[in-house]
């Protein structure tokens, strides 16, 4: 078996989790392809000295054939191990060293099950869509793509006018501090902190949730994920920010932008008994009162 290995910075109270699951790896013969910062950051600032099979450093040199990604961090590092997994197909699970997460959800407690599982071959993949961007000017054009969501914000204090046309068919301006196009799987994420249901992840959907709307009659909307989104922005400002996930670039206010559904899904590793209903329990405090 192959693994890749991709993480960042964790705290000390982390140390003997990561290091129990590389002596697990190791002893099980499983060869070990681990991103090059990731390396350098183990050897050099937690003194570990093991012997990997081999090294990546983006996804041009990422091995294809290795069985899955095994990513330490929390959400915002699985976020960024899918631009470098990209249209591979291989499968990555999460496990947290970080604080919420709800991609990377495998807690420390867990780490060491859960490799058993994976050496096993005991899960199961889950394909979540992703988006596609495309613009008239060169935005993000190295990875166009997302998996939780691609957000279009003010920069400044001044609100924009976002247009929006689903299917070549208007849909209303929104004037507001930006707007959320998500993916289920970005339903959880910041589309919910501005008010955004949360959807199943395997709804065929997309939502769209204004960020801080000045009109207090505008709502998400939930649409097919087969539709396609035009958007064109106003403003007093000249730019405005588009994002892809963690990744932006300021656009010019004459740019149109046009959101899509992804051609290829992101393959979630899911193990037994980790659902998507335990997590939002566990992670959100779901339901969670004490006269229950």
């Amino acid at each position: 078996m192959k693994i890749a290995l991709f993480g960042k910075i964790f705290n000390e109270s982390f140390d003997c989790v990561i290091q129990s699951l590389l002596i697990k790896l190791f002893d099980r013969k499983v060869g070990i392809y681990v991103y090059q910062p990731f390396y350098e950051y183990l050897n050099a600032q937690k003194g570990f000295s093991f012997d990997f099979q081999g090294y990546f450093s983006n996804s041009d040199n990422l091995p294809k054939d290795v069985d899955f990604l095994v990513c330490i961090g929390g959400d915002g590092t699985f976020l960024e191990a899918i631009t470098l997994i990209r249209d591979s197909g291989i499968p990555i699970v999460g496990i947290n060293s970080g604080r919420l997460g709800f991609l990377a959800n495998i807690s420390a407690n867990d780490a060491d099950h859960a490799i058993d599982y994976l050496l096993s071959n005991d899960y199961r993949t889950e394909e979540r869509c992703m988006l596609k961007l495309y613009s008239q000017e060169p935005v993000l054009t190295d990875f166009p793509y997302a998996l939780n969501e691609c957000t279009i914000q003010k920069i400044g204090s001044s609100l924009i006018t976002i247009h929006v046309s689903i299917n070549g068919e208007y849909l209303t301006s929104y004037w507001a501090d930006g707007l959320i196009i998500s993916t289920p799987t970005g339903s959880t994420a910041y589309s919910l902190s501005v008010g955004g249901p949360i959807v199943t992840p395997q709804s065929r959907n997309f939502i769209i949730t204004p960020i801080a709307a000045h009109n207090l009659n505008v709502r998400p909307l939930v649409i097919p994920d087969d539709a396609e989104l035009k958007l064109t922005v106003e403003g007093r400002v000249n730019q405005f920010l588009t994002s892809l996930d963690s990744r932006s670039a300021e656009c010019t206010v004459d740019n149109e932008i046009i959101i899509s559904k992804s051609p290829f899904s992101a393959n979630i590793i899911k193990l037994p008994q980790i659902d998507f209903y335990s997590t939002l329990r566990n992670k959100l405090m779901w339901g969670a009162d004490k006269r229950n």
